[in-house]
């Protein structure tokens, strides 16, 4: 059901909207790590590094639509906030018309580019059939997932994170279903474990149609909302081509890093791929929070709520900060046992280098914590500059790593490549935060400056 973030303790509305999107978070990474440890333990760890030297490919192009969708809910937050159902139900029709061609192109380049956009990255020879097959099966139901997260992002524009948190935890129990099934029961391989991935998305798509048609009749579209003008289609591509662009580069960059990964061998990738599985799993709270700002800024832009606005990102930002010196605890702690979680204790070399990412990343997690806070915010205000120039740093961090320091030092260039495109990317977002400050600050005293009737 849609709820209203405008009213009510900033703080206690953003734990309220962020838990639900925490554990649906956990649970969409789960798709991954069920898909990684069954590969890994019924297929082997060639399958393994095959299934990994394809994630920068499946970020690239599936990062894009991702993106996308949340960059499209932002004008769907910011009318609802200010209680415009008409020109709301207008963006949620913009938004559709957007995702049905990302993803009819995502699933043309994915389905017939993907050997070649693997032998570009230099993945190695023995590697390619396999990920291939991985990547066709995967981008062959690039609907389902495209779908899937922009019914989510427009229910989380309305306030409700819940519902969808539901719809991931029935995906994500057919998916652990259906990859034992696909790839220990008929011996599918790794085409199994994708095909087992699109079908769980598809049936959380047929899932939220059914909630948006029985239980959330602003969403009803009818076929006037579909007349969109050239303003509404320009505004919700701006912002979701903006964030689509956005988390492309960042995926190139990553994409150049998995080239220079590739070189140092199958152990070096399978290390990569099993520490990004368990640092993506230990970062969900830190990037929901950041999620969730980018909703409770629009819904209170929309209602010209700036003090609001103010309030809660201070208190977001200390409640992240606060998380990841947890979290980064937890992984010095544990992070040797989870990596055996994936790959077992008889592969000491790849543990030993999954390992050595995951402290030093951990180390730093307060950089990432406040750089996702910073970055949502900003792009729930309806700004793109400085997400893009973030964006564009982290391309240029990760390139040169990866093109340049990991052939020269190794294994550590790939373990310093996030924390410093972490670094830079923070640089020309709290420039920018620093500047919307001032100006939300300057609209709160606009709105209580009493207004002066001139004296005739």
């Amino acid at each position: 059901m849609a709820k209203n973030l405008t009213t009510g303790s900033p703080i206690r509305l953003i734990v309220l909207f962020t838990l639900p999107l925490l554990v649906g978070n956990v649970f969409q990474q789960a798709y991954a790590v069920v898909d990684t440890i069954v590969v890994g333990r019924l297929i082997g760890v060639q399958a393994l590094a095959a299934v990994g030297a394809s994630g920068s490919l499946q970020f690239l192009l599936m990062g894009f639509a991702m993106g996308c969708s949340a960059g499209m809910a932002i004008p769907v937050s910011r009318h609802f906030g200010a209680g415009d159902l008409r020109q709301m139900r207008q963006a949620v029709a913009a938004g559709v018309i957007i995702s049905t061609g990302v993803a009819l192109a995502i699933t043309l380049v994915g389905v017939l580019g993907a050997p070649t956009m693997l032998r570009l990255l230099g993945t190695p020879a023995e590697l390619v059939p396999e990920a291939t097959t991985f990547l066709r099966v995967f981008f062959g139901g690039a609907a389902a997932t495209v779908g899937f997260n922009y019914l989510s992002s427009v229910i989380r524009a309305l306030g409700d994170s819940t519902t969808p948190l539901v719809f991931l935890i029935i995906a994500s129990v057919l998916n652990v279903v259906l990859v034992l099934a696909f790839i220990g029961g008929l011996g599918m391989g790794v085409g199994g474990a994708a095909l087992a991935t699109v079908l769980a998305q598809l049936v959380s798509v047929l899932l939220c149609m059914v909630l948006v048609w029985r239980r959330m009749p602003e969403l009803h579209l009818t076929r006037a909302d579909f007349v969109v003008g050239p303003v509404q289609l320009r505004e919700s591509a701006r912002q979701g081509f903006t964030l689509g662009f956005q988390m492309s580069i960042i995926a190139i960059g990553a994409a150049l890093l998995q080239f220079g990964i590739n070189g140092l061998g199958s152990t070096a990738v399978a290390a990569f791929t099993t520490a990004m599985r368990v640092d993506q799993m230990a970062v969900i709270p830190l990037m929901s929070t950041g999620v969730a700002m980018a909703t409770f800024v629009a819904q209170n832009a929309g209602a010209l709520q700036w003090r609001r606005i103010l309030d809660g990102v201070r208190q977001a930002l200390l409640l992240s900060v606060g998380m990841s010196l947890v979290l980064g605890a937890l992984i010095f702690a544990f992070g040797t046992s989870l990596v055996e979680v994936f790959v077992g204790a008889n592969q000491p070399e790849v543990v030993a280098l999954a390992h050595q990412y995951l402290v030093v990343n951990a180390a730093l997690y307060a950089i990432l914590s406040v750089l996702f806070v910073i970055r949502h915010s900003i792009q729930g205000l309806g700004s793109t500059t400085a997400p893009t120039a973030a964006g564009v740093l982290e391309l240029v961090a990760r390139g040169v790593v990866g093109l340049f320091l990991v052939e020269r030092i190794g294994f550590l260039g790939v373990v310093i490549a996030a924390p410093a495109a972490w670094t830079l990317a923070l640089v020309p977002l709290l420039l920018a935060w620093r500047v919307h400050r001032r100006l939300l600050k300057q609209r709160e005293q606009d709105a209580f400056q009493p207004q002066v009737t001139p004296v005739a």
